[in-house]
Order: C-alpha cells, then sequence, then structure tokens
C-alpha cells in the first residue's frame, strides 16, 4: 500500500467493492420514497394539486370510493406495483452482486 496511488487506490480497489452495495441500497429504498412521497401526497403535503400525483389521486377517489371504487383502486396498485418492482429489483441486484454469497 505504500506505493499506491490515491487514484488508483479509489478506483481500483475500494469503489469497485462499494459500488455494488450502493447500488443495491438505492434500488432497495426507491420503494419506500415511493410510498412516502404517496402518503404526503395523500395529506396534501406533497405536490400542488395542478400536478398529478398518486398519493393525491387516492385522496380525491377516497371521497367518492363507495360509488366509483376504481378512482382511488388504479392509483394505489400503481403505487403498489412501482414499489414492488423496486423492491424486487433491488433483491435481485443484491442477488446477483453480491459477492459474499457467491454459489
Amino acid at each position: 500500500m505504500q506505493g499506491i496511488t490515491g487514484f488508483r487506490l479509489m478506483f481500483g480497489h475500494i469503489l469497485p467493492l462499494c459500488l455494488p452495495t450502493a447500488v443495491v441500497r438505492a434500488a432497495l429504498s426507491l420503494g419506500g420514497i415511493i410510498l412516502a412521497a404517496a402518503g404526503l401526497g395523500f395529506l396534501g403535503m406533497g405536490v400542488q394539486p395542478p400536478t398529478a400525483e398518486w398519493g393525491s389521486m387516492v385522496a380525491e377517489g377516497s371521497k367518492v370510493i363507495f360509488d366509483q371504487w376504481w378512482v382511488a383502486a388504479a392509483p394505489g396498485a400503481a403505487i403498489l406495483f412501482a414499489s414492488l418492482a423496486f423492491n424486487l429489483t433491488g433483491d435481485g441486484l443484491r442477488d446477483r452482486l453480491d459477492t459474499r454469497h457467491a454459489k
């Protein structure tokens, strides 16, 4: 380690070990981020009304849920499938990139 330069140490040794973990962590966190943004939008603390947002769509649909259930179900299903897709992608990336669990 005495003769190695900073760039070679960073890009040749440290980054290849940290990058897969960071990618997996980001993919797994996106599902929670989507749920948090939708929750804030449902409570009215998200994006302002002219902009479409899943949480505000669910809130608007909850007013007519007994007559037209699909108005709230469609954005709710989109939230479910988007967060599930990011979680499954993160899980697959973890299985693919994690060297500790190599078969």
